[in-house]
């Protein structure tokens, strides 16, 4: 049975602490908690007693639980300036595997296609393998692969190419976290990326979207759970053939994001988009426009995401699970 649970980043606006997190979970029918970040008071650190009472704490609600904390460019992104990741990856693997947790998920944080005066994809994936390569002792002796999320960085071909690059196998020390929203936002049909990346699926952020087609581009978009044009039916079903013990965690926010393709050097930047994949996301194109129109759909800014996360974050876990074949929850 796949699990659902929710990415503390959705609740973000309640400001709760770790504790507080899996309280609502509980309360809320959640099934574990991704901890893309940890909110603890000042003066708090995050040593092994809180990590085993926080593991103890899950363990009696029933609750899994994944981390975060990695990285995997090895660059400030703020100056550009060389940036050793070792010691915050070592960190972050230790702190899992004290909590019982396989996996550590990576998230780069940065929109690097979007300017143009930084380093090239290429580059990108040459100073990552070389930061990574050398951290495969320390992730194994620590029972974690590092999750490398499906952000702004990366598209799933290129990740492919990482991986190689770090002559990896699946399951052992890399791996992917699955945002599926993030996916439209890299010019990828969600669908498709997901089952190129498949064997390396560790952990997952599942989130609804939508895809506007404008002058410039497209414009992706944040939806409810079962409400946008990503198919996360056809999603879980791969996943859970594959995965069948993988965790399904909610992941939801406002905003929007333009990708504008009608600038010959942006798109130039996806040499592998095809045009059978491009065609594909026309059509949710499409899709999304009548939705808008119907009034079935609507692009909710970053902003507003404080008035609504919790309710609808609930809304979301319980459509993840009808979709996941949960009837009757």
């Amino acid at each position: 049975m796949l699990k659902v649970g929710v990415d503390s980043y959705s609740l973000k606006p309640l400001d709760l602490s770790p504790f507080e997190v899996l309280e609502w979970a509980v309360l809320n029918g959640a099934e574990g908690v991704q901890f893309s970040e940890v909110n603890v008071p000042p003066g708090t650190a995050v040593g092994r007693t809180f990590l085993e009472e926080l593991r103890s704490f899950a363990a009696q609600n029933g609750l899994y639980v994944e981390w975060g904390g990695g990285e995997h460019i090895p660059l400030d992104l703020a100056t550009g300036r060389p940036k050793d990741i070792a010691d915050g990856n070592r960190k972050a693997a230790e702190q899992a595997a004290a909590l019982g947790a396989s996996t550590v998920r990576s998230c780069s944080g940065g929109l690097m296609r979007w300017q143009k005066a930084g380093p090239a994809t290429e580059e990108l994936l040459r100073l990552a393998a070389g930061a990574l390569r050398g951290q495969k002792s320390m992730l194994r002796s620590n029972g974690v692969i590092l999750a490398i999320e499906t952000h702004f960085e990366f598209t799933s071909f290129e990740l492919l190419r990482l991986f190689e690059m770090c002559e990896a196998a699946p399951g052992e020390w890399l791996g992917v976290c699955l945002d599926t929203m993030n996916l439209l936002t890299m010019l990828e049909d969600p669908v498709l990326a997901a089952d190129r990346l498949l064997p390396w699926i560790v952990t997952t952020h599942i989130k609804d979207g939508g895809l506007k087609i404008d002058p410039d581009g497209f414009v992706s978009f944040t939806a409810e759970a079962g409400r946008g044009v990503i198919d996360l039916a056809a999603i879980i079903e791969s996943l859970g053939a594959v995965h069948p013990r993988l965790n399904l965690t909610v992941e939801d926010h406002g905003g929007d994001f333009g990708m504008p393709v009608a600038d010959p050097d942006f798109l130039a930047g996806f040499p592998d988009l095809t045009v059978p994949e491009l065609v594909r996301l026309l059509g949710l194109g499409a899709r999304t426009q009548a939705l808008l129109a119907e009034g079935h759909l609507a692009v909710l800014p970053r902003d507003r995401w404080a008035l609504v996360c919790e309710a609808r974050v609930r809304r979301d876990i319980r459509a993840v699970k009808r979709i996941a074949g949960r009837t009757g929850e």
